[in-house]
């Protein structure tokens, strides 16, 4: 099976990013309390959306399951308070809900959390145990900078963030590390505040011993890790420097990297620096890059075919990447 760790619901129905806008427009307003969503979506609505994208995709390219949530850059933890926040991810939540509901094999759901700036991440929980509890998902995103690029809350390993961290452990789920949309105009929301942010959350971890007060926690960095796998050595030098473990002791039974890299060197790379166990097949579509690479010919989100061309990995260690080190990330897959 060829499962795809990271996919986002880019296309949902209009009526969706309606709601949206109504919050906005309230916000602007000053007149409007929020609310929770009363979206009129038909089945056929929503199979519309996947049938002409992701699933004409998924059977293109030849993959079987996506985790899916949530569009990223539209999560826009910064706008509004707490509450704007809990009815909007309740809403998209919802949403990923009836798309597994009507494509329970080719679509399994992971949700977004409702945090914003400055309000501690243990308020997400109920709104994680509702998700995995009742709608039965296998994980969640989390934006380790809900300001879009400011970065006004604590960093991963402070003691802010650990109600958010017992809890997923004890529901034995995953975060994938994902940031929304910038509202910093010095950072492209895909081209650098993402980068930025995979590479950050994954020095966070190096600095501290957060994995020694949860054992059991796993984060997927997506992205390829953004700078992480180019710069190993200086990784390596740096927990060195400080007298840290080595990354493989420190780090690497609880950080994950996905292989949304598009083009083959940037592949190449990943797997020849990282661990085997340590890649999780993704490919993010329909998402951040959408176009056709004029030098190839294909897709540049078509991360399957980068995979399946190296030949420096047996099929054992392809079927790890494709299926087994997912299984181990996402427990409650089984």
């Amino acid at each position: 099976m060829i499962i795809d760790c990271h996919g986002h619901y880019t296309t949902s129905p209009k009526e969706l990013q309606d709601y949206r806008d109504s919050q906005i427009a309230g916000l602007e307003s000053h007149d409007h309390p929020p609310v929770l969503a009363d979206i009129n979506v038909s089945d056929d609505q929503i199979r519309d959306s996947v049938e002409n994208a992701q699933l004409k995709l998924q059977s293109e390219r030849g993959t079987d399951l996506t985790i899916f949530s949530p569009r990223a850059s539209g999560m826009g933890h910064h706008i509004g308070d707490a509450a704007i926040s809990e009815y909007w991810s309740i809403a998209c939540n919802d949403m990923i809900k009836r798309v597994v509901d009507l494509y329970p094999n080719n679509f399994v759901g992971v949700c977004q959390l409702p945090q914003s700036p400055g309000v501690p991440p243990a308020n997400c929980i109920p709104e994680l145990e509702r998700c995995i509890n009742e709608l039965g998902f296998i994980g969640c995103n989390v934006n380790p900078d809900p300001s879009g690029g400011y970065w006004t809350d604590p960093p991963l390993f402070d003691k802010w963030w650990y109600p958010l961290w017992e809890k997923m452990e004890e529901l034995n789920v995953p975060g994938m590390v994902h940031v929304s949309a910038s509202c910093n105009p010095n950072f492209h929301f895909t081209g650098a505040h993402y980068m930025n942010a995979d590479t950050s959350a994954f020095m966070q971890f190096l600095t501290s011993d957060l994995f020694k007060d949860f054992p059991k926690l796993k984060f997927i960095i997506p992205h390829g890790g953004g700078a992480v796998p180019y710069h190993w050595g200086r990784y390596r030098g740096l927990a060195q420097d400080m007298g840290r473990p080595p990354l493989d002791e420190l780090l690497l039974d609880n950080v994950f990297f996905d292989t949304c890299v598009y083009h083959q060197a940037g592949i190449d790379l990943l797997t020849k620096v990282i661990p085997t166990k340590n890649i999780l097949f993704a490919s993010e579509m329909v998402g951040a890059v959408r176009g056709i690479d004029p030098e190839t010919g294909f897709n540049y989100d078509d991360t399957k075919r980068y995979v399946d061309a190296i030949d420096w990995l047996d099929a054992s260690e392809k079927k790890q990447i494709f299926e087994d080190n997912v299984r181990n990330v996402f427990p409650r897959l089984a």
